[in-house]
Parts: C-alpha cells; structure tokens; sequence
C-alpha cells in the first residue's frame, strides 16, 4: 500500500517551510563582513564580468554555426540555410563584443586603474570583427578533425556519429574557437569557454595550446594538454595522455615566470598512447609512437617508438 504522505517535503511541488527570519538574519549578519573587501564577488554594474551559463550560451550558438542543426534543430523554412544562421550570427556579435568589452575594462581596471578604459570598445569590436572572420577557416579544420577521428576509430559508423557523439570533437571546436580569443589577448573567456567544455567531457585543453588540423582525440577522458604545447597535424591521442609542463621556474621573489614555452610540442602524425606523460619544453619529432603510461622528459628525433618494459609474468601451470 501506498503511502499518500511520503513523498511531502519533496520536490519543487512541495510547500515551502516556516523560517524563523531571525535564522536568516543571522545568517547574513556573519557574511557581509566577508563581501566588503570586493573579493569573490561579481555584481559591479558597471564592471559586470560574463557568467558562465553567458559563455556556455555563446558556445552553444558557435558550435551552431561551425556544425548547424547537430546540437539544436535548425528550422529554417523556406529560408536557406545561410539565411537562417543571419540573426544567430547577428546575436554572436553583439553577445560577444559585449563579453569582450567586460573583460577588457577588469583586465585594465586591475593593471592600470587610472586608465579610465581608454578605446577598450574600439579594440573589442576590431576582437570580434577578426574573430568572426576566422569562422570559415576554422570550419574547414574542424572537418579534417571529424575526418581524423571516423579514420581512426573503426568504431565509428559516420561523420554525423562523431559530430553528435565524440567528446574529443566536441573538445577540439571549443578549444579552438577560445584560441582565436586567446591569441587576441581577450582575458577570462577563452578559459571559461575550455573549463565548460572541460566540465563536461573530462578533457582539459588550456586555450593557449597550438593545435594543428586533423587531430583526433580518442575516448579523451583525462588528457591534459597545457597552456604552450604545440600539436602538429594529424595527432592521435588516446585517453589519460598529459602534455604538461615538468617544472614551473620562479624569479628572485619567488614568483612564478609567466609567458615562457614550458611544454612540449608534438610533431605531425605523432600517437600519443593511453596514460602516456610527456613534460616539459621538449619536441616529439614526426612519425613517432609513445606507447601507453610511457614517462618523456626528453626531445625525440622522428620516426621514435617508445614503449615500457612488458610486465613481467609469473604463470604457475594448474594441475
């Protein structure tokens, strides 16, 4: 027998209970000390950053045009389909310049407070203008990587499946379109754009990386590629695999030395094994092969095969 009561208090549907406003009250009473300082908090009106769920919408309508109607229905009627994709276009722009122009004036507000955000909008709207006219350049590269991975995946059964389905893919195209940001000097958002992609697949590509055309990334769940590597064309790179750097070099204050090349970069038609870890400022040269939960701190010539010891085996025969 069911019991008509037991699902009360649950639920969106459930009534809301009785607060004593003196428990609220109190509640408060210890936070707002802590907002006073301006620390962790994001609601300057005037210098008012992206959220996320603002980046992950701009994402969602990019990721429309670089691969339209996969992500979201796309009805256009009697509209083309370049038609169609005017007023989604039209939203980036605006959207965009807007994010653009937040994160210059915190950027400027924290290195020079007596700038006054001098041609912040001027150099927001020469970001967006490049950034949107690298569009079609990048979606040629993003279909040599959908080709890359239904080559490399007998499992794949077409393009479309590696469109809808493929973590590595859909990491790639975030990654990529937060690099045409990142190289444009556009604080905060290339990174929020690489975390949400990250936060959803489990692969962690930093928007500072290089990545060449036709890179697949297999399976993906734990790579982590840093902010400098480099990857050359034609890459393939299995899950768990770190691209990292080996030390992080500090000045006379000890301070950590920002903006120097501290990973690796890997040639063309390299393949990159499960769990294979490489570090540091050092080149994988073309052609080579890291096998699986192989350690690299070293620069490799091309056409390299490197592997780990096989386990060894010790099988008593049953009788």
């Amino acid at each position: 027998m069911s019991n008509n009561n037991e699902n009360q208090g649950c639920g969106r549907d459930a009534a809301p209970r009785a607060v004593p406003p003196e428990k609220i009250r109190h509640v408060l009473d210890q936070l707002c000390p802590t907002y006073q300082d301006n620390k962790a908090i994001n609601i300057n009106k005037e210098n008012h950053l992206p959220t996320r769920a603002e980046v992950q919408n701009l994402v969602n309508d990019l990721i429309e045009v670089m691969m339209p109607g996969f992500h979201k229905p796309l009805f256009h009627g009697e509209a083309s389909l370049c038609d169609a994709l005017i007023p989604i276009l039209y939203r980036i722009d605006g959207v965009l310049f807007a994010m653009v122009t937040q994160s210059l004036k915190h950027l400027c507000n924290l290195s020079k407070p007596e700038c006054g955000n001098c041609c912040v909008e001027t150099r927001a709207d020469q970001i967006v203008s490049e950034f949107l006219n690298e569009l079609p350049r990048l979606r040629t590269i993003l279909k040599l990587d959908i080709t890359a991975a239904y080559d490399g995946d007998p499992a794949a059964i077409s393009h479309d499946e590696v469109i809808v389905s493929y973590p590595g893919l859909y990491t790639l195209t975030v990654q990529r379109l937060a690099h045409l940001l990142y190289k444009r000097r556009v604080p905060l958002i290339p990174r929020m754009m690489t975390e949400l992609a990250h936060s959803s697949t489990g692969i962690d590509i930093h928007p500072g990386a290089q990545i060449g055309a036709g890179v697949f990334i297999d399976h993906g769940t734990g790579v982590v590629v840093g902010e400098t590597t480099i990857i050359g064309e034609g890459v393939k790179i299995y899950q768990g695999v770190t691209l990292g750097a080996l030390s992080f070099p500090k000045d006379a204050c000890g301070k950590l030395v920002r903006g120097t090349k501290r990973h690796p970069t890997i040639g063309r038609n390299v393949t990159l094994y499960a769990g294979a870890t490489i570090l540091g400022n050092i080149t994988i040269g073309d052609n080579s092969v890291i096998g699986g939960n192989v350690w690299v701190t070293e620069s490799l010539p091309p056409d390299t095969k490197v592997t780990s010891a096989p386990p060894a085996h010790n099988i008593s025969q049953l009788h």
